[in-house]
């Protein structure tokens, strides 16, 4: 099959260059992070000790203590993330109110699931100069921090992206053979593109892997749904990155928590779940078999010595697994994300001594 106009454009840029715009979150992530304080052990260390569970010696501020690797040569996203076309030929519009992008409704690249295979235009990643943009991302990453890759639109999301959603899920009852050929090639996907990324942009820690499973009410598919259908195609591509050494981070919206027996089946290391879907204590359940992130909720405005309260709150009310990870990304004020980071960081690591009886 001839090379498309999506897979063309992308073939032609000049990846030495940014192709980020700002405020947008890939600018976010591309931009160079402040050097880290001085920690009792290395920063990655203790990351990966928190997201397996290994006795980490303090608990990570997520997001901050993190490099997220997002390269500008996988267009899973319009690039620049905005309003436009990914190299699967897929529109999608960015919703400043939401903060991100969504698919355009109605969007269909295909006149009917059951032709995916005469109609959809698979991209070819032989046509991308990786090596360059590697280059230019690893500038910015810091040796200190886990380098995290960020891999857009899972295996399920990318099926409901190319045809309306109703019909995505029609596909499960109506087309499961041809669905299974889907999935299958869909993986091989991840895991080509994946391995580009292991590649060429320097030392990677660990996948953070984007595929939404439900609603805020509760997951699209039964339990046994999801693990015939589904799960066989999720677990190739996440063990194979297991095997290469990698930890996993789920990045799954909805109330996902019936899938937490498959998640801790598929290798999932820990899971960044959407708030106000999945009560938290309802999840810390599970923390000895699975990591989370959870937000420290923070009330803006407080006085500093409040605000180290409530990290140190959340410390002794989430820490006993040792497998937590504290996001202050919701807190707005510089001063209170500061007093937060610094206590979090003190405290936990009193609490951690204790805990594992270190001196």
């Amino acid at each position: 099959m001839a090379v498309g106009r999506f897979m063309k454009r992308a073939s032609e840029r000049d990846y030495s260059k940014s192709w980020t715009v700002p405020g947008t979150f890939p600018a976010l992530v591309q931009m160079p992070k402040p050097p880290m304080p001085k920690r009792v052990i290395p920063v990655k260390e203790n990351y990966i000790r928190a997201v397996t569970g290994n006795q980490p010696y303090w608990m990570p501020c997520y997001f901050q203590e993190s490099c997220i690797v997002w390269p500008d040569t996988i267009e899973e996203h319009p690039v620049p993330e905005v309003t436009g076309y990914d190299w699967w030929g897929v529109y999608w519009q960015m919703v400043d109110s939401a903060g991100g992008m969504i698919t355009k409704p109605g969007t269909r690249t295909i006149s009917d699931f059951s032709r995916w295979k005469d109609e959809l235009e698979w991209p070819d990643i032989s046509e991308v100069d990786f090596e360059t943009d590697g280059k230019k991302i690893q500038r910015n990453l810091d040796p200190e921090r886990v380098h995290i890759y960020e891999c857009t639109e899972g295996i399920f999301e990318r099926l409901h992206e190319l045809i309306p959603f109703d019909e995505s899920l029609i596909a499960f009852y109506e087309e499961p053979e041809l669905l299974d050929e889907f999935f299958d090639r869909m993986a091989d996907y991840k895991i080509e593109t994946t391995q580009k990324v292991f590649q060429y942009y320097g030392r990677i820690d660990g996948v953070l892997y984007h595929d939404d499973w439900g609603t805020e009410r509760s997951g699209f598919f039964s339990n046994q749904m999801f693990d015939e259908q589904l799960m066989p195609h999720e677990k190739k591509f996440l063990s194979w990155v297991k095997k290469q050494g990698k930890f996993i981070e789920l990045h799954s919206c909805g109330r996902n928590i019936q899938y937490i027996p498959e998640m801790v089946e598929m290798g999932i290391d820990y899971w960044c779940p959407q708030h106000r879907a999945n009560p938290y204590d309802e999840l810390y359940k599970y923390n000895d078999k699975l990591s989370f992130a959870f937000d420290v909720d923070i009330p803006a405005g407080i006085s500093e010595e409040e605000t180290r309260r409530y990290v140190r709150d959340f410390v002794d009310h989430y820490g006993r697994h040792g497998r937590m990870l504290a996001s202050l990304l919701k807190v707005a004020d510089p001063r209170q994300q500061q007093a937060a980071m610094d206590e979090l960081y003190h405290y936990s690591l009193e609490y951690y001594n204790k805990l594992y009886h270190r001196s």
